[in-house]
């Protein structure tokens, strides 16, 4: 049953995603509109998994994922970077940082869920 936190500033690519997560078996979908809400939805929320966007206001999807590779309550939560930055470099430094798996934008809905379904049936 896992509990996926969407990270998102933009409604309509939050609501995309989030759709596309609802078609994961048994999931609960939590959303987030940028890095703090995340960080208070995390701190009120059993979450299982985080799908997060690099490019946001208030705080980025890396300086988010450091922070949640920082804390020990969350260190092992898998994070998936979601993102329309498709440079090597970028992805090179949010699977440095701690992300689990870097997907870039317009996401392919199929290989989302595969890519997710792939962290939560362990």
């Amino acid at each position: 049953m896992p509990n996926i936190l969407v990270v998102e500033d933009s409604p309509t690519m939050r609501q995309l995603i989030s759709f596309a997560m609802r078609r994961v078996a048994g999931s609960r979908v939590i959303e987030a509109s940028d890095g703090v809400d995340a960080l208070k939805k995390l701190s009120s929320e059993q979450v299982d998994l985080i799908l997060v966007d690099i490019n946001m206001p208030v705080m980025d999807g890396l300086k988010l994922t450091s922070l949640v590779r920082g804390n020990p309550a969350y260190k092992d939560i898998p994070i998936i970077i979601i993102t329309t930055e498709g440079a090597e470099e970028d992805r090179k430094r949010a699977l440095a940082i701690g992300a689990n798996a870097y997907l870039t934008k317009p996401i392919q809905t199929q290989e989302l869920i595969k890519l997710v379904n792939s962290f939560t049936q362990g």
